[in-house]
C-alpha cells in the first residue's frame, strides 16, 4: 500500500481546527511538526504551546487523490491553506524506526546499547535501553552531556541522586560505573515505572536503586546529584537540590540552553565552587562541589 501525505502550512490559532476536517475527510493520521526550527522552552502549566510556523502532515490511505482531499476540505466553506502533496510507499515502520538507533558511545567507557544489538564493546559499561516516549535515551545533548560527566567522575563506593530521573537512564549509568546505592525521583509516576523497567532490564536491584514521588523524598545527603531538568526549575528548585549536598559532594546541572547559564550558575554560585560550563550543540552542563 502506498499513501498521499498532505502538508498544511498553518498557523497556531488554526492548527487544531484544520486538524479535526483532516481527519474528518479521512486522515488516518495527523502530525504536528515545526516548520521553522523554532525552540520552544517551558510552557506555562496546562497549556500545549504551538510553534509560530506549524506544519500539519495528515496521511491518506490510497486511492485517494489530490483532487478529492482539496474538494473535501473545500466543503467547509473557507478558504483551505496551501496544501502540498507527496505519494509515501509503504515499508516496514518498525524496522525503519529501529534502523535510526545504534549503540552510542559516552566518555571512555559507557555505551547506550538498543536491545535489538549486540554490544560494539562486551567489556564496557553497556547500558540496554531502547528509545522510549520522552523519558530519555541519550540521543539529545543534555542527556549525553550528563553521561559524559558521569563517565569521568569517580563514583565507586558512592551514594548518587537522580533529580528528574525520567528513565533512570543516569541513575543506572551511576551504578554502572561503580556506584553502590542511586535514588531518582520525578514528579512523572510514569518515569518511575520507566526507570524501575530500565533497572530490571540492567538487572540492578531494587535495592540499589530507590524510587520516589518528590513528596516522598527521605532527608538524606549524596554524594552525587544529578538534575537534568530544564533551567527554570533548577533555578527555583536550587535551594531543595542544594539540601541534598553535603561538603564535598559533586553536583552536574543540565537541561539547559547556552543562553541560560550564567542565571543557573548565579542560583549555585554561592554554595557550590563551579566548574567551567560545557556546552554541545548549543546546550550546556554545569557542575560543580560543595563548598565547606
Amino acid at each position: 500500500m502506498s499513501w498521499l501525505q498532505v502538508r498544511l502550512s498553518i498557523t497556531p490559532e488554526l492548527a487544531t481546527k484544520w486538524e479535526d476536517r483532516l481527519l474528518e475527510v479521512g486522515a488516518v493520521s495527523v502530525t504536528f511538526i515545526d516548520g521553522a526550527d523554532q525552540p520552544i522552552y517551558e510552557p506555562d502549566l496546562g497549556t500545549t504551546p504551538l510553534w509560530q510556523h506549524t506544519h500539519l502532515l495528515a496521511l491518506f490511505e490510497q486511492p485517494a487523490t489530490e483532487q478529492q482531499v482539496t474538494a473535501l476540505l473545500a466543503l467547509y466553506g473557507e478558504t483551505v491553506p496551501t496544501l502540498a502533496f507527496e505519494e509515501i510507499e509503504d515499508q516496514d515502520w518498525e524496522r525503519s524506526w529501529m534502523d535510526e538507533f545504534h549503540p552510542m558511545q559516552f566518555g571512555q567507557r559507557l555505551w547506550i546499547v538498543p536491545s535489538w544489538h549486540e554490544a560494539p564493546d562486551p567489556s564496557a559499561v553497556n547500558i540496554l535501553l531502547d528509545p522510549g516516549l520522552a523519558f530519555g535515551t541519550g540521543t539529545h545533548p543534555t542527556t549525553s552531556l550528563c553521561l559524559q560527566w558521569l563517565d569521568g567522575e569517580p563514583l565507586t563506593g558512592q551514594q548518587i541522586l537522580d533529580f528528574g530521573c525520567g528513565s533512570g537512564i543516569l541513575a543506572i549509568a551511576g551504578l554502572l560505573l561503580g556506584a553502590t546505592q542511586a535514588v531518582g525521583t520525578d514528579i512523572d509516576s510514569q518515569a518511575l515505572e520507566a526507570s524501575r523497567d530500565n533497572a530490571k532490564r540492567n538487572q540492578i536491584a531494587d535495592s540499589a536503586f530507590e524510587l520516589y514521588l518528590p513528596e516522598a523524598m527521605p532527608t538524606r545527603h549524596f554524594d552525587t546529584v544529578v538534575a537534568n531538568i530544564l533551567a527554570g526549575p533548577l533555578v527555583s528548585l536550587a535551594p531543595v537540590i542544594s539540601s541534598y549536598t553535603r561538603p564535598g559532594s559533586r553536583l552536574a546541572l543540565s537541561g539547559i540552553l547556552a543562553e541560560q547559564a550564567a542565571e543557573v550558575r548565579a542560583a549555585y554560585a554561592e554554595l557550590f565552587e563551579l566548574d567551567p560550563t560545557v556546552e554541545q550543540e548549543g546546550w550546556v552542563l554545569i557542575s560543580g562541589t560543595r563548598k565547606v
